[in-house]
């Protein structure tokens, strides 16, 4: 049952690989916890009570309320798939509730900061520097997702257009464009990569040392050691350089609507979170500036 669930999430959702790990992942830990049981059993046949437990157990061994919150959303998608399909009569997560959880704000780095730390740090000598200033550069001209940055291809760059074609949740297409500074940076970088990889050449854009497509925990360190040079940001993430690109949009007076769009955002509830922080700024400035303040 639950391999059925997986596929129909791979082939009729066509949801990416890293959600379809994720749900394995919730539902493999759900079926080892329920054989913990004295009564073992399967989890087509868990009722809520056993959820419940299982979710107390979570929050014991310290797990936040936001992951625990995503493996009850993994449940309620595997029992509905399992009642649409008739393995089940009574759908056992309609009972469980989501945790409340506390707003937390995007972490972002000040314009002047990341401006500062783009425009002063040192890369390596040869192709590997021209790559991570590649990426440090496309990350926060574009706000992409980690995802949506491996998986570009070259064909999918117009350096005559200035834009980059990405492919993001769901498999849905969005056309970004690119500022007009950043394309002699391309040019120099693909220019690099043909000449250190004309044997084994790969179609992808961002590539390791070995002229291979780039993985997560490469960009995860390339944006880290830049970024570690910020001593006030909570986190160095790629996730980081997404809420930089889309704080500063609309700290400069961008569309809320255009932002959505750019950051292939399927609602609009999921751009708001960013005015928190618009707001905040401009409170800072009618502190300082209105005469009643």
């Amino acid at each position: 049952m639950v391999a059925s669930f997986l596929k129909y999430l791979e082939y009729e959702k066509r949801c990416s690989k890293h959600t379809l790990t994720s749900y394995r992942s919730d539902l493999e830990q759900f079926q080892e916890f329920l054989h913990q049981y004295p009564q073992p059993c399967q989890v087509v046949q868990a009722d809520h009570q056993h959820i419940r437990a299982w979710l107390v157990s979570l929050l014991e061994k310290g797990l936040s309320t936001r992951t625990v919150n995503r493996k009850i959303a993994t449940l309620r998608s595997y029992y509905k798939h399992a009642l649409r399909h008739d393995h089940i009569k009574i759908d056992p997560t309609r009972q469980i509730k989501v945790l409340k959880m506390s707003k937390t704000l995007p972490v972002f780095a000040k314009e002047t900061e990341i401006m500062e730390v783009l425009d002063r740090v040192v890369y390596p000598e040869g192709f590997s520097g021209l790559r991570d200033q590649m990426v440090m550069e496309l990350l926060y001209a574009s706000g992409i997702r980690l995802s949506e940055l491996i998986n570009i291809k070259e064909t999918d760059v117009q350096i005559s257009r200035q834009n980059v074609k990405v492919l993001g949740k769901r498999d849905k297409e969005r056309l970004i464009p690119l500022p007009k500074s950043l394309m002699p940076l391309m040019q120099k970088y693909l220019a690099a990569k043909r000449e250190a990889f004309s044997d084994n050449y790969s179609s992808y854009l961002i590539v390791n040392n070995k002229g291979e497509q780039s993985y997560p925990m490469m960009i995860y360190r390339i944006v880290n050691g830049v970024l570690k040079a910020l001593t006030g940001l909570d986190k160095q993430s790629p996730h980081v350089m997404r809420h930089t690109f889309a704080t500063h949009l609309l700290n400069k007076g961008a569309d809320l609507n255009a932002v959505k769009e750019l950051l292939g955002h399927s609602s609009l509830a999921a751009t708001q979170v960013y005015t928190h922080n618009t707001i905040d700024r401009l409170k800072k400035v009618f502190d300082q500036s209105h005469p009643k303040a």
